[in-house]
C-alpha cells in the first residue's frame, strides 16, 4: 500500500523533519525577497516572444503556398502554443507573478489558450492537487480518474483498456484536463451531474466553444483558399502541444520514486511534513535551458511542488539548494532523463492495467508504489518500524536516512534473490540426486527380477527334459 507514516518511511525523526521544513521556509523567503525587475523583464520578454512567434506563424501560414511554408508555420505555431501553455498559462495561473501587481500578468485575469477555463483549472489544480499531492482518494490527479497508477486503487475490468485510454488522453490532453477540472468544479460546488445548464457547464462550453471556433473556424476562414492548410496546421499544433504537455506532466508525477500516500498520513500533517511529502511525491527530469523553458520549468517538478507560487525562472537555482538538503538528510532526489522517466510511467500504466494476481511484486515493495513496510520485511523486525531513527556518523555528520535505507533494501533484495536461487539450485540438485538413486534402485530391482526369471526358466527346462 502507499505510505501511511512519512516519518517512518523517510527514516527521519520529528525534529529532523521540522528542521528540514524550516530550511525550506528559509529558501522560500530568500527567493521571495530577491524578486525584482530582472524577473519582471523575464516574464514580459517571454510574453512578447510568444506573441511574436504566434504572429509570425499565422503570417507564414496565410502567405505561404508550399509545404515548406506550411511546415515552418506549423512548427512556430506549435512552439508558441507550448510556451503559452507551459511557461505562461500554467505558471501565471499559479500566481507566480502576482507580486508584480500587473493587471494583465495576474492569476485572476489571465486566460490561457486551452479548452478548459483557467478559473476551473485553478480551483481543481491549485487546491486539490497541490494541497493533497499524491494522497490516494484525495488528489484527483492520481491517474486523472482514468488510469490506475497505484495498487491502492482496486482493479476493475475497465482498467484493461488503460493502454488505449492512455493514448487517447495523450492526444486530447487539453480536453482531458478540461473535463477533469469541470468534474471537480461541480463536485466542489455541489452541482448535480444531471444539471446540464449549471454555471460550471456554461462556463466550460463558452470557453470550449471559443477555442474550437478560433482554431477550427475563424483562422481557417481568414486563410481563404488555403483554409485546409491552416486547419491542418492548427490541428497538428494542438496535437503536438497536447502530447508535450502530457509527457511533461506524466514524467513529473508517475515514474518510480514519485511516491503515493494514504489519508492516514494526511491526518495531523504539519507544514514540514507537507514539504517532505512534496519532495517524496514528485520527480524531475534532466533538461538544459531550452528544454526547461519549453516545459515551463516543470522539469523541476520537485521544486514546483515545494514552491508552486515562486516564479518558475528561479527553479533551476532553487534546485541546487534542494539537492543539498537531500544530501544533508540522506533523502532521494528523484530525477532522470525525459525518456527514462516517461518509460517508467508508461510501464506502470500497462502493468496496472492487469489484476494484481498477475503482478510479481507485492503492494508494499512495488517500484511504482513504495511503503514503509518494505523496510520491515527486508531489514528489521516489524516492531522497529514504528519510529525509525537515523544513524548520524559522529565524524562526518552524515545521516543514514531513506536513501541509504533504499540502497540497503536493494542489496537485501539481491541477497534474498541469490539465496532463493541457491536454495532452488540445491533443491534441484537434491531432487536430481534422489531421482538418480531411485533410478538405480529400480534398475537393480529390474535386474534381480530378470535374473530370477532366467533361473526359473532354466529350472523349468530341466524338469521338462
Amino acid at each position: 500500500m502507499a505510505i501511511t507514516d512519512i516519518q517512518a518511511y523517510s527514516h527521519l525523526t520529528a525534529a529532523d523533519i521540522e528542521t528540514l521544513g524550516a530550511e525550506l521556509d528559509s529558501i522560500r523567503r530568500t527567493a521571495e525577497q530577491s524578486l525584482g525587475e530582472r524577473d519582471a523583464r523575464y516574464i514580459r520578454r517571454t510574453i512578447r516572444a510568444q506573441r511574436t512567434l504566434e504572429a509570425a506563424a499565422r503570417a507564414t501560414l496565410f502567405a505561404g503556398r508550399n509545404k515548406w511554408a506550411w511546415a515552418a508555420g506549423t512548427a512556430m505555431l506549435t512552439v508558441a502554443k507550448i510556451i503559452e501553455n507551459m511557461e505562461l498559462g500554467h505558471n501565471i495561473s499559479h500566481g507566480q507573478w502576482d507580486w508584480m501587481n500587473d493587471p494583465e500578468i495576474h492569476s485572476t485575469s489571465w486566460e490561457w489558450d486551452m479548452t478548459g477555463t483557467s478559473t476551473q483549472w485553478k480551483r481543481a489544480h491549485n487546491f486539490s492537487h497541490h494541497v493533497y499531492t499524491n494522497i490516494v482518494g484525495m488528489d484527483d490527479d492520481v491517474g486523472f480518474g482514468i488510469l490506475r497508477m497505484t495498487r491502492d486503487e482496486q482493479w476493475k475490468p475497465i482498467n484493461l483498456a488503460q493502454p488505449v485510454a492512455n493514448l487517447v488522453l495523450a492526444a486530447l490532453f487539453e480536453w482531458g484536463i478540461a473535463l477533469h477540472d469541470l468534474k471537480i468544479e461541480k463536485l466542489q460546488s455541489g452541482v448535480p451531474r444531471s444539471d446540464l445548464l449549471s454555471e460550471p457547464n456554461r462556463q466550460f462550453w463558452r470557453k470550449a466553444g471559443r477555442q474550437v471556433a478560433k482554431d477550427f473556424v475563424v483562422f481557417p476562414l481568414l486563410s481563404g483558399p488555403g483554409w485546409k492548410r491552416t486547419l491542418q496546421a492548427n490541428t497538428t499544433a494542438n496535437l503536438l502541444r497536447n502530447l508535450w504537455a502530457y509527457a511533461v506532466i506524466f514524467c513529473g508525477h508517475f515514474p518510480d520514486g514519485a511516491e503515493k500516500f494514504t489519508e492516514e498520513q494526511f491526518d495531523g500533517e504539519t507544514r514540514a511534513e507537507w514539504y517532505l511529502r512534496q519532495m517524496l511525491g514528485s520527480a524531475n527530469f534532466d533538461a538544459g535551458p531550452a528544454m526547461a523553458f519549453m516545459s515551463g520549468n516543470l522539469c523541476y517538478q520537485i521544486e514546483h511542488h515545494l514552491f508552486p507560487d515562486i516564479p518558475s525562472n528561479r527553479y533551476a537555482q532553487i534546485s541546487v539548494q534542494v539537492r543539498q538538503l537531500c544530501d544533508k538528510y540522506d533523502l532521494p532526489y528523484t530525477t532522470g532523463s525525459l525518456g527514462k522517466q516517461y518509460l517508467l510511467a508508461f510501464r506502470t500504466i500497462h502493468k496496472l492495467a492487469l489484476p494484481d494476481r498477475f503482478l510479481r511484486r507485492t503492494a508494499d515493495d512495488a517500484p511504482e508504489t513504495a511503503s514503509e513496510r518494505k523496510f520491515a520485511a527486508l531489514l528489521r523486525p516489524a516492531a522497529d518500524t514504528a519510529r525509525l531513527r537515523p544513524v548520524v556518523d559522529p565524524l562526518t555528520g552524515q545521516r543514514r536516512g531513506l536513501r541509504s535505507a533504499m540502497a540497503e533494501v536493494k542489496v537485501a533484495v539481491r541477497v534474498k534473490a541469490q539465496q532463493e536461487k541457491a536454495a532452488l539450485r540445491e533443491t534441484k540438485l537434491a531432487l536430481q540426486e534422489k531421482a538418480r538413486a531411485e533410478k538405480q534402485v529400480i534398475r537393480r530391482r529390474a535386474l534381480r527380477e530378470r535374473a530370477t526369471v532366467r533361473v526359473r526358466l532354466r529350472q523349468r527346462r530341466k524338469r521338462i527334459i
